[in-house]
């Protein structure tokens, strides 16, 4: 007998393409967890910032992606639906992803029922109250401004994006620490749970892998990063146990 496909994945902050974190291999490694992820997968979220930088032309993507790209097809086409949530630095999918690789893009706080079990799902960026972040993310959904640079050749287009990358506060060198109830987002759980019952709360963006409970009970999740410590979540459907785990990410 078919073993039930029971295993949920929920992934954010890879930043593949990094410039000065060695992006090919790292490039590798993460593909090939992707291919370890196990028969019994029913769903994958990627919850932004998989891409530190994404932008479709109509023919062309970013280079140096083919063997995650791949991996992910190869999941989607072996029956586990990937679930996307826009990040701050891979805003742009318009249809590649989608229609290529089988994303299903998701609203940010999006909330999922698995099984009977609510989530509340996003990247965060939007919900942190920096300024900085909101404005950003309004100019990058801005339709003339994205059709203004769609107008500019890939080349330079890319290397203004490289460019601004650098100033990804992964380049500073430093960890950041789960704040737990300090947590910008912790407040945004907070508020949510007053007009909707979820029993997980899942958010990226922090860098800051850690956990705890809101005033009404609720799991409180930030989800790491894929540079220093590639902690990720599985939730298991038939046990009902959301689960730290670690990538290997020398393989």
């Amino acid at each position: 007998m078919k073993e039930v496909p029971n295993l949920h994945y929920f992934i954010s902050d890879v930043h593949l393409g990094l410039k000065g974190f060695n992006p090919l291999e790292r490039e590798r490694h993460f593909a090939n967890f992707l291919l370890t992820i196990p028969e019994n997968t029913a769903e994958l979220y990627l919850l932004g910032d998989i891409f530190d930088f994404w932008y479709e032309y109509k023919y062309v993507i970013p280079r140096g992606l083919t063997r995650t790209l791949g991996a992910l097809a190869l999941l989607n086409d072996r029956g586990v639906k990937i679930y996307f949530i826009n990040g701050n630095h891979d805003v742009w999918t318009y249809n590649y992803l989608q229609s290529e690789v089988g994303f299903i893009v998701l609203d940010e706080l999006a909330v999922r029922d698995i099984d009977g079990v609510k989530f509340c799902l996003a990247h965060g960026d939007e919900l942190t109250g920096e300024s900085s972040h909101i404005f950003l993310k309004k100019v990058f959904k801005n339709r003339f401004l994205q059709r203004a640079f769609s107008a500019i050749h890939p080349r330079w287009a890319f290397g203004l994006a490289s460019r601004w990358s650098r100033h990804n506060r992964l380049n500073c060198g430093r960890n950041f620490e789960f704040r737990g109830k300090e947590d910008p987002l912790y407040s945004v759980a907070v508020e949510f749970e007053q007009r909707e019952v979820v029993d997980y709360f899942i958010f990226g963006h922090m860098h800051t892998a850690g956990n705890n409970l809101t005033p009404k009970g609720a799991g409180f999740y930030i989800l790491g990063e894929w540079i220093y410590g590639c902690d990720y979540l599985v939730y298991n459907s038939l046990t009902k146990e959301l689960v730290w785990q670690r990538a290997d990410m020398s393989k």
